[in-house]
């Protein structure tokens, strides 16, 4: 199994690039003991190429999938990539000559002529699809087409449509017009959005909205529980989808919640490994994780609670941009990423040293990686001020702590929301608009710099702070 999943790591973001080059596909892999009895079985091959007999598949797993013949005992992974490469030139090819040679004059236009199926002796079948319910329909369709053949082969021999009578379920006019009536896709359909610390305050409500514009979001925190929370959420708004297949995590929804501590590089490069299971891939990355702490009584910051401040909001980002690096160079696909900074970064004051010169060290980071990722990725750094709703960085008492030192009234059995209000609206005066922020304004910030909006901008530094002149950028 360890084997398995390690050349499905290898393999899944370099074939997405491969399959990919005219739209994005989202990925579900099948590796349970049927599919694997299957694609290690003598007759794979063939049957494989006699392609499927179900007029319903056509749609979801084209006329046949691409079977791979490599050895998983005599072969390493880079020939498996070399075979998946000449493979998926050759399936094209074919795919061409058979919508040529059994086209119609009114025939509706070439469809992509990637394969849908990948089969692969020791690893099982790849589905893809424009969504995470698609490829797993895909898959559960594949998987029928499996038990036809084993049960055919078991009686006689199995035997598939003719070529243009499976053209013909394939091109269907009335299918056609069904496909052109659909909805045109969101804007981050296809995508596949990483959010880390979508447990709570600013990176809850990013993956909320990444989600509503189509997006497939894993939800990431240092608090597992409280990520699994938000894709709970998730799903709960916009459904698992339908389709059954999947292996393991594979078999998941268009959100999921993981387990994260950007500071452990380890811990990072796991939870990107399950990303690559779920989906077979990565675009775009958004980091809201921060931390925040206050010197002592004394004014006094203990090494440990400094090293700890740059651990998360600077290291920390490096380190998933850097692993994150590996998956976005095998794909070969264009990616984003949204470092969230502060405006602290750029305004100097008592009381938060660690704090803002760790945000200032993040805001040049945001230059330098994307320098470093250029032309393939962008980066840019979202400069929030004053977010304190929600905010795991405003807890009760360090928002008790604000008001008596701004000279704010508070009683102590307020409750939390009551006097975090308080403090937001005293915030929002000393802005130039005279408006509290956000979450919600920071996540559509976070969106904006993800999506086509602004596809042409790149190591920027924007803030969304209601207008605080002192922050403004020189």
């Amino acid at each position: 199994e360890e084997e398995r999943e390690e050349v499905l790591v290898q393999v899944l973001p370099r074939l997405r690039g491969m399959v990919s080059q005219q739209n994005k596909f989202i990925g579900t892999v099948q590796s349970d003991a049927k599919i694997l009895r299957f694609v290690n079985s003598h007759d794979a091959p063939r049957l494989a190429e006699l392609g499927t007999s179900c007029p319903d598949h056509f749609l979801r797993t084209k006329i046949k999938p691409l079977y791979v013949d490599w050895n998983p005992q005599e072969e390493d992974v880079a020939a498996l990539l070399e075979k998946l490469e000449a493979g998926l030139a050759q399936y094209r090819a074919d795919y061409t000559a058979y919508y040529n040679a059994c086209k119609h004059p009114d025939s509706p236009p070439m469809r992509d002529p990637n394969p849908t199926v990948i089969l692969i002796p020791g690893v099982g079948m790849i589905a893809w699809g424009k969504n995470k319910s698609e490829s797993r329909v895909t898959a559960e369709f594949y998987n029928a087409a499996v038990e036809v053949m084993r049960g055919a082969e078991a009686i006689d021999a199995y035997t598939a449509l003719p070529q243009q009578e499976a053209f013909d379920i394939e091109y269907w006019a009335l299918e056609e017009a069904k496909l052109r009536r659909m909805p045109p896709e969101k804007e981050l359909a296809r995508n596949i959005v990483v959010v880390i610390g979508a447990g709570s305050g600013i990176g809850k409500e990013v993956a909320h909205r990444v989600a509503k514009e189509g997006a497939h979001v894993v939800c990431a925190d240092l608090n597992g529980d409280a990520a699994q929370a938000t894709a709970d959420e998730l799903t709960q708004i916009y459904g698992m989808g339908v389709g059954v297949a999947g292996t393991g995590v594979s078999g998941c929804g268009p959100a999921i919640g993981l387990a994260v501590d950007v500071t452990d590089r380890a811990s990072v490069a796991a939870m990107l490994r399950q990303v690559l299971l779920a989906y077979g891939g990565l675009d775009n990355l958004i980091i809201t994780a921060g931390v925040f702490v206050p010197p002592d009584a004394t004014g006094h910051i203990p090494d440990e609670r400094w090293d700890l401040t740059f651990a998360v909001n600077v290291k920390g980002a490096y380190i998933v941009a850097d692993e994150a690096r590996k998956i976005w160079e095998a794909q070969g696909l264009p990616g984003s990423m949204v470092i969230t900074t502060s405006v602290n970064g750029v305004v100097a004051k008592r009381g938060s040293v660690a704090y803002d010169v760790s945000k200032a060290a993040a805001n040049h980071l945001v230059r330098e990686l994307a320098i470093e990722l250029a032309p393939l990725v962008r980066v840019n750094g979202l400069a929030p001020a004053t977010v304190v709703k929600g905010s795991a960085m405003f807890p009760r008492e360090r928002v008790i702590s604000s008001l008596i030192k701004y000279g704010l009234p508070y009683d102590e059995r307020e409750d939390t929301e009551t006097l975090r209000n308080r403090l937001a609206a005293f915030y929002a005066q000393r802005t130039l608009t005279k408006q509290p922020i956000t979450p919600a304004d920071q996540a559509e910030a976070a969106y904006l710099l993800i999506s086509g909006s602004l596809g042409k901008t790149t190591g920027q530094i924007i803030n969304v702070d209601g207008g605080l002149h002192e922050a403004f950028l020189r």
